[in-house]
């Protein structure tokens, strides 16, 4: 250094520093920030999944436990406190198989343990694992399955994936989805002001309060996606222009009412560092909760505590999104296949008792109260039907759940009519992940566990001697008149043309995707132009690009009676300002609303 001029001396200096500062902005802790993301929104299909098979009433389960299957092996569920799992709960006649119950009948013996920190799920999941490796064959610790929504399987499957890779080398042992048992019909909810219900652009800069990953951070993701607002991935970090959310205590439902809560009524707020196009101000912003996402009794415990709030948008809006799912130990379950299918068997023979039987309504009440330790079976029959308030003049719903028999749960993995829409689900909320990278997602996970693997039919499939019933379709001929989202997409088309570009497939791909979980709303869809060219021909071409897209998801399946409305308004409507490229790009769009 000594024979090194002051200027080459200067150099190396800033070279130094420059090298430390790039590791210190990719590596250390609160200085890179993720920036917000707009995507395309969610895909949702076009028929409702809610089968009613004629069956004679069988007798009601008791409450005393079984001697019959005291002697079978003792097989565990863990599951958050959810209504949508009354049906299996209502087979076991409880926490525990009772006498006359239809678990019972098919020789099972069963436990139903309430869980609600998802943590914890996955504690249990990797007990059981660990005992079964250690040569168990029926695992006294631990849980062979758990159940959740099963928007949330991509991210917990593929956390829980990458922890048993870790422990046990890749490809020993495997989780998996093996079927749903039922569905939230509403029950699941994102929770704030009716300005967001009115104005869905009034949430931009809100903070709301949610398990990041699971099911009820997905409906709000969707919402956000299909109303065009921008989505903040990074809970440490705030951006005005974005939705934001803040992770829930211990990954708890519960707790996300609770926080919304607190903030509103006691003025709790989070530091948080503000973020202006994905760069940090230097200002740190004390934020207060705006909403949450939760649900029951989440949503009830909101409604009673706080005037001004309502449900902005549920999983009766976006119908498919969230299934009742089993995610059980691909080895084990391999091991007992006869135990697996006959608690899918016994699910469905009481699910089905439950939609043609006021009486199997009240004992599943009854066995959900006995499990989750919580309300009375008043509280939880009134919210499987889900209710409406009214508080200070604003109107909310609370609950809402569907139970699924045999060939609800045929339709919605697409066995008997083609639409899967479990797939649409899983593949758009792995899209999520991937692109949003929420609180590091990515970074913690090697991979996402694509649907090819994650999900195991077999034992549905092995599912006998039941009716299945026939297929439900939704009548699309009443005309809708509401405006659940209205969200624009940048589609490629050849110049001048309407023909769709390759590029355009994945866009398109995301659009089916938010159609197949909304399966209840009817379409419209408006083309737009730039103003290049003559303004008569724009019309025409604007016309013809909103029908190309109408014609290609009409191909993948959705029926063309869903489509209300279908036009193109040339260059009349610009968002931007057509003297730039840039500008134009924006105009060149089409424009779908979802409609209730």
């Amino acid at each position: 250094m000594a024979r090194l001029t002051t200027f080459s001396k200067l150099l190396i200096t800033l070279l130094i520093v420059g090298v430390i500062a790039y590791f210190l902005y990719q590596f250390a802790p609160g200085i890179k920030v993720e920036e917000s993301r707009q995507l395309e929104s969610i895909e949702v299909t076009d028929s409702d999944v809610n089968n009613v098979t004629d069956a004679a009433q069988i007798p009601l389960p008791g409450e005393a436990r079984s001697q019959k299957v005291a002697s079978q092996p003792l097989a565990r569920i863990a599951a958050y406190a959810w209504n949508a799992q009354s049906g299996i709960i209502a087979a076991n006649g409880g926490p525990f198989t009772t006498e006359g119950s239809v678990m019972e009948s098919n020789n099972v013996n069963l436990e139903i343990i309430r869980q609600d920190w998802l943590s914890e799920l996955r504690n249990l999941q990797m007990k059981f694992i660990q005992e079964f490796d250690a040569g168990k064959a029926h695992p006294e610790e631990g849980v062979f399955a758990i159940m959740m929504m099963g928007d949330g399987a991509p991210y917990y499957i593929s956390s829980v994936q990458q922890a048993i890779d870790d422990k046990y080398g890749p490809g020993k042992y495997h989780v998996q989805v093996i079927g749903a048992v039922g569905l939230s019909y509403g029950e699941d909810k994102l929770i704030g002001p009716p300005k967001w219900k009115l104005d869905p652009q009034s949430m931009r800069g809100a903070l709301i309060s949610t398990v990041i990953g699971d099911g009820d951070w997905v409906t709000s993701v969707n919402y956000a996606f299909a109303n065009g607002i921008p989505v903040n991935p990074d809970p440490s970090t705030y951006d005005p222009n974005a939705v934001n959310f803040y992770p829930s205590a211990n990954d708890d439902y519960i707790e996300s009412a609770k926080e919304l809560i607190k903030s509103q009524r006691e003025g709790w707020t989070i530091p948080l560092k503000e973020i202006v196009d994905g760069k940090l101000t230097g200002n740190t912003i004390n934020k207060a909760i705006d909403g949450c996402a939760t649900w029951t009794p989440g949503d009830k415990m909101v409604f009673d505590a706080l005037t001004g709030f309502t449900d902005i948008v549920s999983t009766k809006e976006f119908n498919n999104q969230m299934a009742t799912t089993l995610i059980a130990v691909k080895e084990w379950c391999e091991r007992n296949p006869a135990m697996v299918s006959n608690i899918l068997k016994s699910s469905f023979t009481s699910s089905n008792q439950l939609k043609l039987y006021d009486s199997w309504r009240q004992r599943a009440a009854e066995a959900v109260t006995a499990t989750y330790q919580m309300e009375d079976a008043a509280y939880w029959k009134a919210m499987f039907q889900g209710q409406k308030g009214e508080k200070g003049g604003i109107s909310y719903n609370m609950g809402g759940s569907r139970v699924f028999n045999l060939a609800d749960a045929r339709q919605y993995y697409g066995l008997t009519d083609g639409v899967n829409r479990y797939q649409a689900v899983y593949d758009q909320v792995s899209y999520y992940l991937k692109e949003l990278n929420p609180a590091g997602f990515n970074q913690n996970v090697k991979r996402i566990v694509p649907y090819a693997e994650a999900v195991n039919l077999s034992f549905l499939s092995n599912v006998k001697d039941i009716d299945a019933g026939a297929a439900y379709t939704t009548d699309y001929t009443q005309k809708a008149r509401s405006v659940l989202a209205s969200g624009e997409w940048k589609i490629n088309f050849a110049s001048g043309r309407a023909t769709l570009a390759p590029g355009a497939k994945d866009v398109l791909d995301q659009i089916y995707n938010l159609l197949i979980q909304a399966e209840d709303a009817k379409l419209e869809m408006v083309g737009h132009t730039d103003s290049e060219g003559d303004a008569d021909a724009n019309f025409v071409l604007s016309q013809s690009r909103a029908e190309a897209v109408k014609t290609y998801m009409i191909q993948r399946g959705i029926p063309a009676n869903r489509f209300q409305k279908v036009e193109g308004k040339g260059e009349t409507e610009p968002v931007a300002d057509n003297a730039t490229a840039t500008g134009r790009a924006q105009n060149r769009r089409v424009v779908i609303n979802l409609l209730n």
